[in-house]
C-alpha cells in the first residue's frame, strides 16, 4: 500500500498496492457507477471491489478512477497486481494498454 508520505502520483499508483486507499469512480462507461466513491478492499485481474455505502464490484477498464487528486485509467490498471508492480514504465504500460 502507497504510505501516507508517498505522494499518491501515477508512477506510485500503477506500481503500488491499491487495497486499502481510497477512490471515487470520475468517469464510466457505466453513468450509474460515476461517483462511487469508497475504499478499495480487493483487486484481481480485471476488477475492483469498492466499499462504501455499499459494496460494489466495477470492472478496471470501463472507469476512471480519482485517488486523492490523482486521477488514473482503468485500462492502465488492468492486470494482477503483482504484474503491474514489475511493469517499465508509465509510457511503456500506456503503448502497451492501447
Amino acid at each position: 500500500m502507497i504510505s501516507m508520505r508517498q505522494k499518491m502520483n501515477k508512477k506510485n499508483l500503477l506500481r503500488g498496492e491499491l487495497i486499502g486507499l481510497e477512490t471515487e469512480i470520475v468517469e464510466s462507461e457505466n453513468n450509474a457507477n460515476k461517483g462511487i466513491k469508497g475504499k478499495v478492499i480487493d483487486e484481481t485481474k480485471n476488477m475492483i471491489t469498492i466499499k462504501g455505502k455499499k459494496t460494489w464490484r466495477l470492472i478496471k477498464k470501463q472507469n476512471m478512477f480519482k485517488f486523492g487528486k490523482t486521477s488514473i485509467e482503468g485500462r492502465l490498471l488492468v492486470d494482477r497486481p503483482e504484474e503491474r508492480i514489475k511493469t517499465r514504465s508509465i509510457k511503456w504500460l500506456e503503448k502497451r494498454k492501447m
